[in-house]
């Protein structure tokens, strides 16, 4: 089977670092996914990135499990559909059968939609996940059969809290059979809860909020992960004990180093 690299960091209880891709194309894809040796995922954003499910993310899939060929980053998808929605089951069916490596849900908040989202990422009898890509098996670099019966073990299904509701469930949450990752939004879970964003850093009481998460995650045995804007920022998690970081974006990267190089070179 084709390297997991996030589900390899996972299982040597390391860190995992990865980047947000906020738009799409082969290349692009494919340079992000190539930029560091330390990177363990890239997550493909539908959600807010201008990146369409079909076929952008699943053209950037195939790049970035391209890209590296002894083994690159992980590539996951967040699906545009939140956990208020009824829309989520399609479009985790759509990541998956492109061959993502895990999907990532927005704004879950109840155990209800947790167990839903565990169903939609599983085959039968764990779940309701139908079978017919023609595409997903190969991406992972086995045959049918060998991809019916490991998906399920290998499939990284990511919630994220942050509203109100889901703080207040958590817990619950956490300790759905199924959910690897809680992923803390710190930008919507401070505005869900009458904070300014993070600028950097949060809100102090979200900073407590968020310390909750991470407990609630760990004490279900569940990795926890949070969205972090710098290098600087995710080491500061990294120390506090989150599993799964994101460090910067294909976006602010960018242009953060052309800023940077302008800057020396008009001196």
């Amino acid at each position: 089977m084709a390297t997991h690299t996030l589900l390899n960091a996972f299982k040597a209880n390391k860190t995992a670092f990865g980047v947000w891709l906020t738009t799409g194309g082969i290349f692009h894809a494919r340079t992000v996914a190539q930029a560091s040796p330390h990177l363990s995922w890239v997550l493909i954003d539908c959600e807010h990135g201008l990146v369409p499910l079909v076929p952008g993310a699943a053209e950037c899939v195939a790049a970035i499990h391209g890209a590296v060929p002894n083994g690159g980053p992980s590539a996951l998808v967040r699906i545009p559909a939140t956990g208020v929605s009824s829309s989520t089951s399609w479009q985790i069916k759509y990541a998956l059968d492109a061959g993502a490596r895990g999907v990532l849900v927005p704004m879950v908040s109840t155990v209800e939609k947790a167990k839903e989202i565990v169903s939609d990422c599983r085959f039968p009898p764990a779940g309701r996940r139908g079978f017919g890509s023609p595409f997903a098996h190969g991406n992972w670099g086995v045959t049918v059969p060998e991809y019916l019966t490991t998906a399920n073990a290998n499939i990284c299904i990511m919630v994220q809290i942050e509203n109100e509701e889901g703080v207040k469930n958590v817990e619950q949450i956490a300790a759905v059979d199924g959910i690897d990752v809680l992923f803390i939004g710190p930008y919507d879970l401070s505005i869900s809860l009458g904070y300014a964003p993070p600028n950097p850093d949060p809100h102090p009481d979200v900073e407590k909020i968020i310390q909750k998460v991470l407990q609630a995650a760990h004490g279900a045995s569940k990795k926890c992960a949070i969205f972090c804007s710098s290098g600087s920022q995710s080491a500061k998690r990294a120390k506090e004990g989150f599993d799964m970081i994101n460090v910067t974006s294909d976006m602010g990267a960018m242009a953060e180093a052309i800023s940077k190089n302008l800057a020396e070179a008009v001196q």
